[in-house]
This record gives structure tokens, C-alpha cells and sequence, in this order.
């Protein structure tokens, strides 16, 4: 699928206008754009480029390919927002997350002007569930949180960085995974989640992006429109 994550995270910097303040997703499509971006450039062709990072390791990445990124804080918005997604519905609905960074991601899309989405075909589906569902938690009284999900029959794990380490996002949170294996109804599950102490964030975002950009393994990309 690596051609196809390439093919759309390139033919996203086609929407990157010179004077832009571009936020930069997290995953490995988003790193293609970043690449693409970084490109552009140092050949000339985008000459004043600021960029918000969703994460470190965005961040890191673009600051070593000569991109000038600048905290969330220090800019008055975003213009472009450019991301992938793990899952995402043609009605602009996906999961968010697989990376660890879905809280900067969720702040930075609403602080953004436009969202674009970059996915490989793989990444479109019919039905949202079949990617597990992150769930961004305090880790105070976490293990509470996970026996109610465990009670709740939402298949719980703690995501691991490692063996036997737990990860920590950026934010030094925990991520609990939710293997629910479908989600009929998506607005339910988030507004369940948002009602539960404990939970910083989790992963469905309802109806974020403006473009989502659909690349194959034949190099080709389609383009799924808001009306």
C-alpha cells in the first residue's frame, strides 16, 4: 500500500497555497506529505510555509527536512490541515488514532480553516469497528476505566510501546484500545465516551474532514467531495 499512501499524501500538496500555515498529521501518509511539502519547498516552489505539527514525531520529522514549524499556540489558526486516517466513511466520519497522537489531532483539526484526509483505498470502508477504537485516558484510576469498558463488553487493551511498557502519547496519557468490531452508530460511542470520567479523547471523528483523498495501488487517486 505504499504507493498508494505516497499518491495521496502528494496530491495533497497540490491544495498547499505559498503564504499557508499548514497543520501536519501524524502516521505514515501523513509522513509522505510532509516529505512532498519539504520538497516543494526547497525547490522553490512554496516559499512561505508555516507548519503546526500534530505530534513530536511529526514535528521532528519536519524540522529536520527544513520545514519552519511553530507551536499551536503561536499562530492565530490553520489554514490546511492535512492527516490520515485509520478508517474513514465516504459521509466524513472515521477513526482516528492508530498513531497515539488523536488529542493534538482533534485540537489542531478544530483550530483548522480546511481538512483534508489522505488514505489509502484499504482505508475506506462500509462500516466503522474493524480498526480498533482508541480512547485517550488519564492514567489515574485508569485501570478503573478499563474494567468498565472490560464490563461494557468493548474488548479493552492497553496499548503497549514494547513488551512490557505501556505507551504514553505525547501528552503522557495512556491509550486504551476498544476492539468493538463494528459501530453502527458512531455519535452513540462518542457521546458515551465523552461522558466518562477519565477519558481525555478518543478516536471517532464525526464529520471533520472537507476532502478526504483516495489513493490505489495503481498510482491513481479519487477525490470525495463535500456536496
Amino acid at each position: 500500500m505504499s504507493l498508494a499512501k505516497q499518491v495521496a499524501g502528494c496530491k495533497a500538496v497540490d491544495y498547499v497555497e505559498d503564504g499557508m500555515i499548514v497543520g501536519l498529521g501524524t502516521g505514515s501518509t501523513a509522513n509522505y506529505f510532509i516529505d512532498e511539502l519539504a520538497s516543494r519547498i526547497q525547490s522553490g516552489q512554496l516559499k512561505h510555509i508555516v507548519a503546526v505539527a500534530t505530534s513530536q514525531a511529526s514535528f521532528q520529522r519536519a524540522r529536520q527536512l527544513g520545514i519552519n514549524v511553530l507551536p499551536l499556540d503561536e499562530v492565530n489558526s490553520i489554514d490546511l490541515l492535512v492527516d490520515g486516517a485509520d478508517e474513514t466513511l465516504r459521509t466524513f466520519t472515521g477513526i482516528k488514532g492508530g498513531g497515539g497522537a488523536l488529542l493534538h489531532e482533534k485540537i489542531v483539526a478544530q483550530n483548522s480553516l480546511k481538512v483534508i484526509w489522505i488514505v489509502d483505498e484499504s482505508k475506506l470502508v462500509e462500516q466503522l469497528g474493524a480498526f480498533p477504537l482508541p480512547v485517550e485516558v488519564v492514567q489515574y484510576g485508569s485501570w478503573k476505566l478499563f474494567r468498565k469498558f472490560e464490563n461494557a463488553q468493548m474488548k479493552p487493551q492497553f496499548r503497549k510501546s514494547g513488551r512490557d511498557s505501556l505507551f504514553i502519547t505525547d501528552s503522557g496519557n495512556y491509550i486504551i484500545d476498544l476492539n468493538l468490531g463494528m459501530i453502527p452508530s458512531p455519535d452513540q460511542v462518542s457521546f458515551q465516551l465523552n461522558n466518562m470520567v477519565g477519558v481525555v479523547e478518543h478516536g471517532l471523528f464525526i464529520n471533520y474532514p472537507d476532502l478526504i483523498i483516495v489513493g490505489d495501488n495503481q498510482g491513481e487517486v479519487s477525490l470525495i467531495e463535500r456536496d
